[in-house]
């Protein structure tokens, strides 16, 4: 069979060897048996299942997630053959007479690949279809989509082992460029081929070049200074919006570079057109979102620049993977700035808790990648579960420019008793802060501020400690444990070593520290993405409270204002998914603050973010249903909390949120219980001529006569009387 699958491989694509686990993966396929697929990008996944599926009988079913990819790879196989008719899509974009044309190409025995997109294989006409043909196998590509771990989750992707279970059993190879191990078991388990066999390739890429820089204010001269000094080659640049991709290629042709822009929101025949020119090289760079790379197979790209680092680093591995296909020079530069990640972090916002916390994880990754000063490629390795064990890659920035070591043996045992200490329960900041000592509300509220190892190493700062648990972590000591989103844990190796201690030594983080930017709007810890519209909508507001006589914060707080300068809503569903606003509010005063967004956002040609979902949450939490009831019953608020097992200050914490979104409730037989009149009297006179709502200015203003209850749940009573 050895010598058949090679004349095969040499009459229909003209290679005379396989590359890497090719050979294995075809004869496993072809063996009937399930097949798992671990592949870096250029390493040949595709043909792993077109040569099985010219050589099988029946149509191979190829399950891809972009209509453009589909196409492309549809074109190359029919490149190879005589007959148009050996490859086909089924999708969408096709009338009823291609239609006709595709379902009599498979029935006459001529096609022997079948690409579909996930949405098309649930379509009753196609299962009922499909039922009747003989088929070979199922191909699932880019099957990372099935895990909302992975960088690109599809929720349509779980559906298809059901899918195949109802059309027709026959084996299944499942093909990803880039799976953690925690992404390979989601697949597995969800495709049901846990038993199948795993041909896992290294994900080293020897020949490619990382980097991570600082993002300073003169990032597009240090790109267009990068650029001249690699005349003639190719490269792509990656921007997170459609928005930077338009003016970073308009600025880099006023700089005499050759350059097309590519993203999602152009026309289909334009990005296509812009798409060819790159693989003509009639353009030497593409500027693009991530839309962009996708089954394309432009083997010389010299340069992969990241202008904002990636929300992932398995989109990171992937998009750098672009570059060197041809084993030749490949640079991946990345230019770093956690404000990027904080902002990534603003536009989960509105969607669901789960893919917050997942999406919040992969970030920290991201950071811990960027701001590690240990060789990239250990770091990236590691992360695939990959060991390399080589100390010294000499193709990274870490490893050409080495920071001194220091030792770390004292701070990994003390990292390693806190983790004991914790319960081996908490993240790594958590893990921190009770080492240095800092009293946060999350550390007082376990009561972890009285435990032995609480300040052990207060004379470290945040970014030692991150880099021992770091280090220690690709050391095989410490371990995240990802399906409770990256809680801290000691190996049986961590043990040992808190017995036996031995030299650890480190190198310190990379320091991304950056002076703060004048524009940009601080406001309680975060900060607005867009400070011209924080600050028009914060002018709004103040004209609104004058109008109704009413404190500014009454109307919207200004984490709420800072939320909607970052995601732009401009209907009254996205206004209610900004946090602190709800659909009280947003009808009561969002009429106007929403006729200012969508000016400003038509104005300033802003592209608003991609990913902004809005989903509305018919399904409140039984809390906060359980709290309006009870208050509609009028029980007592402190027999409520003790019902519900929550401290007091706890449940104002809650009734905090349900009014400042707009909600009206009436705590009146309470406060008359608890608090006098004239107190009460008060502390609303005292709210109604303030300009902040800040409990500790209004315990200073009001004295020690009112407790921080008192004064809360005379709040509470303001709010919902005045503004809701």
């Amino acid at each position: 069979m050895n010598n058949e699958l090679i004349d095969a491989l040499k009459y229909h694509f003209g290679f005379d060897n396989f590359k890497g686990n090719q050979e294995a993966i075809i004869r496993s396929l072809m063996e009937g048996h399930d097949t798992f697929v671990l592949m870096p990008t250029g390493g040949g996944k595709s043909l792993c299942y077109q040569l099985p599926a010219l050589l099988m009988k029946g149509t191979a079913i190829v399950i891809s997630p972009l209509i453009a990819l589909m196409k492309n790879q549809v074109d190359a196989m029919r490149n190879y053959s005589e007959d148009d008719g050996v490859a086909h899509f089924l999708n969408s974009s096709l009338n009823k007479s291609a239609i006709d044309l595709v379902k009599h190409d498979i029935r006459c025995g001529k096609t022997k690949l079948l690409y579909v997109a996930p949405e098309s294989l649930t379509k009753d006409e196609n299962i009922e279809f499909l039922s009747s043909v003989e088929i070979s196998f199922y191909a699932v590509d880019e099957a990372h989509c099935i895990s909302e771990w992975g960088h690109d989750f599809r929720p349509e992707y779980r559906r298809i082992r059901p899918i195949i279970n109802e059309i027709s059993q026959h084996p299944v190879i499942a093909l990803t460029a880039t799976a953690t191990p925690k992404v390979q078991h989601d697949i597995q388990k969800n495709l049901g081929m846990t038993d199948a066999r795993v041909f896992k390739s290294s994900f080293n890429r020897e020949n490619l070049y990382y980097e991570v820089r600082p993002k300073t204010p003169n990032i597009d001269k240090e790109i267009i200074r990068f650029i001249k000094n690699n005349p003639g080659k190719s490269g792509i640049i990656y921007c997170l919006s459609r928005k930077k991709v338009e003016e970073l290629s308009e600025l880099l042709k006023l700089n005499n570079i050759s350059s097309l822009p590519y993203h999602a929101g152009m026309d289909g025949q334009q990005r296509s057109e812009n798409q060819d020119a790159f693989l003509l090289e009639k353009v030497n760079v593409i500027v693009a979102t991530i839309a962009f790379g996708m089954g394309i197979d432009k083997p010389d790209v010299r340069f992969v620049i990241h202008y904002d680092m990636p929300k992932s680093l398995e989109g990171y591995y992937q998009e750098t993977g672009r570059a060197g296909r041809d084993g030749g020079e490949g640079r991946c530069i990345t230019f770093y700035s956690s404000k990027d990640l904080q902002k990534m972090e603003k536009f989960m916002q509105s969607k669901p808790l789960i893919e917050q916390e997942i999406g919040k994880q992969l970030l920290v990754e991201t950071a811990s990648y960027a701001e590690s000063s240990v060789c990239r490629r250990k770091t990236l390795l590691h992360y695939f579960g990959e060991e390399y064990n080589e100390n010294d890659c000499g193709n990274c920035d870490n490893c050409l420019n080495p920071k001194k070591q220091v030792e770390a043996k004292d701070d990994l045992c003390a990292v390693i008793e806190t983790v004991t200490a914790l319960k081996e329960k908490f993240k790594s900041n958590h893990i921190i802060d009770v080492m240095l000592g800092k009293s946060t509300n999350d550390v007082k509220s376990y009561n972890h501020d009285e435990l032995d190892v609480f300040g052990c190493t207060s004379k470290a700062d945040e970014r030692y400690l991150n880099a021992v648990i770091r280090q220690g972590v690709i050391a095989g000591y410490l371990e995240r444990d990802i399906e409770n989103f990256g809680v801290i844990k000691i190996t049986p190796a961590g043990e040992s070593f808190l017995k036996s201690p031995k030299s650890f030594k480190i190198v310190e983080d990379n320091d991304f520290t950056e002076e703060e930017e004048p524009s940009m709007v601080k406001s309680g810890g975060s900060c607005a993405v867009d400070p011209e519209l924080y600050s028009i909508l914060k002018d709004l507001r103040k004209k609104q409270a004058k109008k109704l006589s009413l404190p500014p914060y009454v109307i919207f707080q200004d984490p709420s204002l800072e939320a909607m300068a970052t995601t732009y809503p401009i209907t009254m569903e996205e206004l209610a998914t900004i946090p602190g606003v709800g659909a009280g509010k947003a009808k009561r005063y969002g009429e106007e603050f929403l006729r200012v967004i969508k000016t400003h956002v038509e104005e300033n040609e802003i592209e608003r973010p991609e990913d902004l979902r809005v989903r509305s949450f018919a399904n409140k939490s039984k809390l906060k249903i359980s709290i309006i009831q009870s208050i509609d019953r009028k029980i007592a608020l402190d027999e409520f909390a003790e019902s519900k097992g929550l401290e007091f200050s706890e449940l104002l914490d809650q009734i905090e949120a349900i009014v400042y979104s707009g909600t009206k409730i009436n705590i009146n037989y309470f406060i008359d219980e608890v608090i006098d009149e004239d107190h009460q009297e008060e502390i609303f006179d005292y709210f109604k001529s303030s300009e902040s709502d800040d409990i500790n200015e209004a315990i200073n203003e009001l004295g020690s006569d009112c407790t921080e209850d008192e004064i809360r749940l005379v709040r509470i009573k303001f709010i919902s009387e005045m503004g809701n």
